[in-house]
């Protein structure tokens, strides 16, 4: 019975502290998203990391801010698909409204507004196609320095045919 117990002891000892070396943990969370659009509305940039923290870089020999761009599949099976960007006007802005830098977004070549219109007629969206969103922003003036932010909401909505 000693001998069993000489044994037993030191190998649950051994078990014991191999526990200890071995206790922890690590942890890693992963965040997935998918976006699987419908087979009748959709719209949606190509790239979808477009739109997350754009960058208009400065030019400093002719002093204007690089224009960005961006291709979006487009489809409405019922109709056309109409666009406007929601509050306005959209400017590039740093805290002083007297600062303020005027931003012009076009998507497929059509001027967006605070008010909806046609971007891609019925005949077009049909079958879907990929529109280029361009904005650019005007000339900044000698006096407009500093960090600037905008935020660009832009909506688009499912237009039926009139009957």
């Amino acid at each position: 019975m000693f001998k069993k117990f000489a044994i037993a002891a030191p190998l649950a000892a051994m078990a014991l502290s191999s526990m200890a070396f071995a206790a922890g943990e690590a942890n890693h969370t992963v965040n997935i998203k998918a976006s699987i659009p419908t087979t009748v509305f959709h719209v949606q940039p190509r790239d979808p990391n477009w739109g997350r923290d754009e960058a208009m870089s400065y030019n400093l020999v002719n002093g204007e801010l690089a224009s960005l761009s961006a291709v979006y599949d487009m489809r409405n099976t019922n109709g056309s698909i109409h666009a406007y960007i929601d509050g306005g006007p959209a400017v590039l802005f740093n805290g002083d409204a007297t600062q303020n830098i005027p931003l012009t977004a076009t998507l497929n070549g059509v001027v967006l507004s605070g008010t909806p219109q046609e971007v891609v007629n019925e005949a077009d969206s049909t079958p879907g196609l990929g529109a280029v969103l361009r904005i650019d922003a005007a000339k900044p003036s000698a006096n407009q320095r500093g960090n600037y932010t905008s935020v660009m909401p832009l909506v688009f909505d499912a237009v039926l045919p009139a009957l």
